[in-house]
Order: C-alpha cells, then structure tokens, then sequence
C-alpha cells in the first residue's frame, strides 16, 4: 500500500473533524431529539455558550481515540498489535476512577467494567465479551467512539483497519458493538482514497457479518433514504425500530450506530449539514458526532470542514487528553496527527516525518494555530490577529509560520500571544472538578529547559518592534504572572532566533508559553512565528511554594495548582489524602493495594537525576522513578527494609537489574537518588552509591518522574530533578 500523497494534511482534517464533532454534541450529550428541537433547535453551530460550559473540555471520545492508539507505539508499531497488548495499554495509561473512562461502576458502565477484568488478570477479548459480561453491557457504544486512530493509521487499507479496531474494540466490548466499530473503521480508511458515500458504506459491509444486526439495520437505512427525502420522517422509522427502547444499557451501539450511517446518507455530502443532523437526532451526541466528523474530515479534507461556517476558529487545535502521561495531556491536533502519520508511516516501514526539525510548535499544516491566541489580559488582550500564512520563501525549512497582526500598539501597551503548557486557568480545573472527566496534566514546559523560537518581521512593517519570550505561571494565590526573558528589537525585514533558559519559579508551574510584542508605537504591523520549542531536562525543585499560615482558621493555606501539576496515581480512594495543608510533609503517599505512582514530568526528558528526603511510615516498599510511561512501565529505585533494587517495569511486572543489601528504616528520613544517562541507571541511598546497572534491551529512552509507594505510608519532602 502506498500512502496518498497528502496523507498528513488528510489525517490533519480527520482528527480536527473529530474535535470539532465531539465539542459540537459534548454540551448536550444525552438529550432527546426533542428535547434539542424544543429547547436549541437545529445544531448548526456550537451551544456551549447557550448552556454555560465550555468548549474546549475534557473527553473519553477524545482521550480514548488518542490514548489506545499508543499502543502501536508502545510495541515497536507491530501491525500485529495483540488485543492482550492493547489491553496492557488500558492498564498502563489509565488511572482507576480519575482519567478517560466513564467509572460508573461494574456492570453499568462497559468501560469500567472491561477494566476491572483487565485488572482482576482477565485477558481480551474474553474482557469484553458478551460470554463474561452479558449481551446489554458488551454492546455498548464504547468500542465504537475509541476507533477512529486505527482508521487514521491504515490510509487506504480498510481490512487491516478494520483488523486491528476488532482487536482494540475487543478489550471491552463484544458482538454488535465490534461490528459497529469495524465497519466505521474500516469506511474511515477507505475515505482516504474514496469520497463516495454509498461506496463506504460497501465497503463498511464488507468487513462484517452480513446476518448482524448492524448490517440488517444499513439495509434498512438505505431503503428508507431512497424512498424518503424529510429527515425528519427518516428519523422516525429509525427511532421506532432500532431506538434505544429496543436496545438496553445506557448507550446501546445499535441505534446510535444507525444515526451515524442515516446523517451520512442525509447529510448531502455537506460537513455542517451531516453533523446537523446527526447532532439534532439526539442520543449520544458527542460521539457520533466525533466519528463522524473525523470520516467527514477525511474524506473531504481540510476544504469540506470550511465550506460552511468557521468550526476550527473557536476550536484553534486545541485538546485534553488525561492520563497518566500527565505531559501529554495539553496538546493540539497538529501534535497528535504528526504522532498518528508517524504510525501510519511505521506501519509501512516508513522513516518518521518531523516538521521544522521536529520543533513543537511549526505550524506547517493549513490554518494550524496549535493553541495559540491572544493572553486574556486587559493589558494583552485582542492585541494581534492569529492566523496561519503560507509564506515557505519567509520560512526556514517549512511552507507556513504563525502570522501576527498587530494593532496599534500605544506607548504602554503590549501583545502577548500564547498557548497552554498546562491546565490553563485555576476556573477552568476548578469547573471540570465539579464533575464529568478531570483534567489530570503535568505542565510540558519547566524550570531549566530551554526554549527556542524564530521570529521574522514583515518587510512592509512601518518601525520597528520588540519581541521576546515569556511564560505565564502560577503564584501564590492561583493568578497568572508573567514573566519575560530578553528581547530582541527587529525593523522590517529583519530575522531573530531568541533563546531563553526559564529560571526557577520557586515550585509554581508554567501554564503557558508565548511571543511578547512591544514598542511599536502608533505603527501596526506584521510579525511570523516560524516555530517554538525548548529541549533539555528540567532543573526544578518540586516543592510547597509557599509557607503555610496555621493562624487561620480555615486553613487555607493559598493555591492548589501547584499540586495539580502532579498527577495522582495512587489509589483512587486514598489519592485525595497526598496533599493536605495540615501535614507536616510536602507529599504523603499512602496506596492501599500493590504500586501506587505519583507521577510529573514529559516523555521527552531522557537524562536526568531525581532525588527527594523519604520516610517511610508502613510501607511494603517505595522510592523514585525515572523514564515513566505511564503507570506500567518505567525504571524504579525501590527500597525495602532489607534491601535497594534497581528494576525496570514493564506491563507491571518488575526486572530486577541491580540489587543490595541493606534498605531503609522504617520512621526514619532518608535520601534518594535516582540517576539515569543513556543505558545506565544508578541509584544512592543517603549520598552513597548502592546500585548501578546497565539496561541491556534500552526499554525507556525518555518519561518523566515518579514518587513510589506499595501498600503503605511514605512521607516525602521536596523532589529535585537536575540535569546531566
């Protein structure tokens, strides 16, 4: 299989189709057909705003879709991917009852239930199957809603997209559920190479039993749409014989299935009017509308998404995705569809694409914004005009950069235009705490790292204009501070590579990083980003930022985000306890049954030392990670009371690489370091040197850090993590 010529800009559409869809139903996910006919009428465009939530939100269709598809990339991009593989994956990045899934317990919710048995030791599919669970809770529509990265990754090829969204599909779900998921996928990638609609839908059919309920309820579709052009009167027909009082559980495959396949056949080939009708139907919104929105994205490109309104304006690429790669989980759509052509691209034994030298910011992808707009500041705010321009003679190895148009800007005034590096505001953590999916991240940006960017000036510009870097972080009581590294002054025409090294923030994350403008006086004009990055490990002291205040009485000792820049993986029900103002350490760890993690940091740090004062209370064992990947596979300095052992874990099972007498005391402080620089590992209790060791398969090159707790209490004082 050769892959389309504009494979990247395809699976470009796809995913921002997805996002698109899934903020256009997420606000009324559940509701009835008439009750959005009675109370919203037609959704032609984003209702957020009529029911005073926000846009941008955290997802399972989209952290899902964009999480099990790691699972490639976690086993050397084997098309052979196992489902006991897939399953691993569920198990490594998920965190129980905090991250992705809908937890509603077992039994109701299938997710909740298919990881339990992940859990409990069942392997798939028998852990979605209709044999363990019953036909209601494994025909669910999750199978479905996770599927459309297998598509993304198999341009052109839908049996094996098809394949490997049955392996995926099976970890938690079974029967009609994977049927619905295969045949989605399987049209999905066909649309990379066919844009006829009835022609998916063949294509569709061609991968599932002809004799299943989904392909008899297609049939019946088609028929229906032949002989009744009124939506509405096709909605009926399918409401009264496929509709959820036909189909138990909560959000049956079935009937939403039908209504994906029904807005295709009565959507004229129109992206804003397939997912108006798909939206307006009802049932469960955000993921039909997710799914088809991404085939839709696919088929038509970037094209079909403005041919109607402006869908990607408000969206500006941005994505949650929560897990327990916390670095992961502020991104954008260009990120995660360069992460998915790579796997695509490795799937055909491709070398990785990596745009602008693998910057993190390059925007060379049509309309790409990735995140970035306008601080919300008084000072700031609507002070330059965001888009995308193709200008490849301007840029240094790409086709587009960031175009800034700036306003006048008075003597005073300046423009800052930034994007998120981590939860963005403390109102939009404190929202998504009152309910529905949490936004679990660790900022992707810290203390010691380097950024970098390339920055041109118009050559029509009027005067000159300064510029330089800077990052907005956290304070003391949940604000936002600015804080700016030196600038740089360009005249019309002129090219400046600026390079800051962020210095310490005294423990207060970095929510967002940008381009200051300034100085320009009366004169407007324009600027282009090129491209931002920043590289390097960290050097950062993790701590409590500020001295707490016993004297008040309600014992509110000042912000919490610097505690959310951690994500808890300690069990569920003990996790809140970690932080606690009236403790006397800075963290507490306390995990109730096997490993718990408290988990920081990126995939992109490789060599590194962590270390931190521990004291462990009752503890079956505890210490440091390095290179985590999440809460399955990292390398660990682990000590016990009567020995110190380097292991490297990997699907939750331990490889004991180095190993000592002598451990900790129990009640008593000590010292830990954990040091990691290529293959080598060594690990130091108390300033000595007690292991060291050489990983012989290399299995983590990069992750972040971890503080270690199995079945017990440890006390923990700040983490330092340096550079090498």
């Amino acid at each position: 299989m050769t892959l389309p010529p504009d494979y990247l800009e395809r699976v470009y559409a796809g995913v921002l189709g997805k996002l698109i869809g899934v903020y256009l139903g997420r606000p009324f996910e559940g509701w009835s057909y008439e009750a959005i006919s009675q109370h919203l009428g037609e959704i032609n465009y984003y209702v957020h705003d009529k029911l005073s939530v926000p846009l941008i939100v955290t997802d399972d269709d989209i952290s899902g879709t964009f999480t099990f598809i790691r699972a490639l990339e976690d086993y050397g991009y084997d098309r052979d991917v196992t489902a006991p593989q897939i399953g691993q994956t569920w198990l490594n990045y998920l965190i129980e009852e905090q991250t992705v899934l809908w937890w509603g317990g077992m039994g109701n919710s299938t997710e909740h239930t298919a990881y339990l048995r992940l859990k409990a030791g069942c392997q798939p599919p028998l852990s979605g199957s209709v044999e363990l669970n019953g036909k209601v809770v494994a025909e669910q529509i999750g199978a479905q809603i996770f599927i459309d990265g297998w598509a993304l990754v198999a341009p052109g090829d839908p049996e094996l997209a098809a394949d490997m969204a049955g392996r995926a599909g099976s970890v938690s779900h079974g029967g009609e559920a994977v049927y619905g998921a295969q045949c989605l996928a399987a049209m999905e990638a066909q649309a990379f190479v066919e844009s006829d609609i009835n022609k998916l839908i063949d294509t569709g059919l061609s991968v599932i039993p002809a004799d299943s309920i989904i392909a008899t309820m297609i049939n019946d579709i088609r028929e229906w749409h032949g002989v009744e052009p009124d939506w509405r009167k096709g909605r009926e027909l399918l409401a009264e014989r496929y509709g959820y009082h036909n189909y138990g559980g909560n959000c049956h495959m079935v009937p939403n299935h039908g209504l994906m396949i029904f807005s295709l056949l009565y959507g004229d080939d129109d992206f804003q009017r397939t997912l108006m009708i798909v939206n307006t139907c009802g049932w469960d919104t955000d993921c039909n509308s997710g799914n088809i929105g991404c085939l839709m994205g696919i088929k038509d490109g970037l094209a079909g998404l403005s041919s109607g309104p402006d869908f990607r304006g408000p969206v500006a690429d941005r994505l949650y995705i929560p897990t327990a790669d916390g670095g992961n989980a502020i991104s954008d759509a260009v990120t995660q569809t360069v992460r998915l052509v790579n796997a695509g691209r490795a799937l055909q034994g491709l070398a990785p694409v990596a745009p602008k030298k693998g910057a993190r910011y390059h925007f060379d992808l049509p309309g790409a914004v990735q995140g970035f707009m306008n601080q919300d500041t008084i000072e700031a705010r609507d002070v330059a005009a965001i888009s995308n321009a193709h200008a490849p003679q301007l840029s240094e190895s790409g086709e587009r950069l960031l175009a800034l148009d700036y306003s006048a800007l008075a003597p005073g005034r300046v423009g800052r235009v930034q994007t998120a590096t981590f939860v963005p505001s403390a109102e939009v953590n404190a929202h998504f705490e009152k309910g529905g999916y949490s936004l679990m991240a660790s900022p992707s940006l810290s203390p010691g790292q380097t950024i970098r960017a390339r920055i041109l000036a118009d050559e029509s510009n009027a005067s000159a204009v300064a510029v330089a870097l800077y990052v907005e972080h956290y304070n003391k009581e949940d604000g936002l501070d600015v804080l700016s590294g030196d600038s740089a002054k360009l005249s019309a025409g002129d090219v400046a590579e600026l390079e800051w090294q962020v210095p310490d923030l005294e423990g207060y994350p970095i929510a967002a990083v940008g381009v200051q403008i300034s100085g320009a006086g009366s004169a407007s004009g324009r600027l282009y980003l090129d491209w931002l990055t920043w590289d390097g490990a960290p050097d950062v002291r993790l701590k409590r930022p500020h001295k707490r205040d016993f004297s008040r009485w309600d014992r509110n000792m000042g912000g919490i985000m610097w505690r959310r820049a951690w994500v808890n993986g300690l069990d569920a029900a003990r996790g809140r306890m970690v932080f606690m103002d009236f403790y006397p350490e800075t963290y507490r760890l306390i995990q109730n049954v096997g490993r718990g993690l408290l988990l920081h940091g990126c995939r992109e740090w490789t060599d590194y030392q962590i270390s931190a004062r521990m004291t462990p209370h009752m503890c079956k064992a505890g210490g440091l990670g390095a290179r985590v990947q999440g809460m399955k596979r990292h390398y660990a300095l682990l000590c016990d009371e009567g020995s110190v052992r380097l292991v490297s874990t990997l699907e939750g099972e331990d490889t004991i690489l180095a190993e000592a007498e002598g451990g900790w005391t129990l009640g008593e402080a000590h010292q830990l370091a954990l040091r990691v620089e290529g293959n080598s590992l060594a690990g130091y209790l108390n300033d000595k040197l007690v292991v060291k060791a050489e990983d012989p398969e290399a299995r983590f090159a990069g992750g972040g850090i971890a503080l270690v707790c199995e079945e017990g209490r440890i006390g923990c004082e700040d983490v330092e993590v340096r550079p090498l």
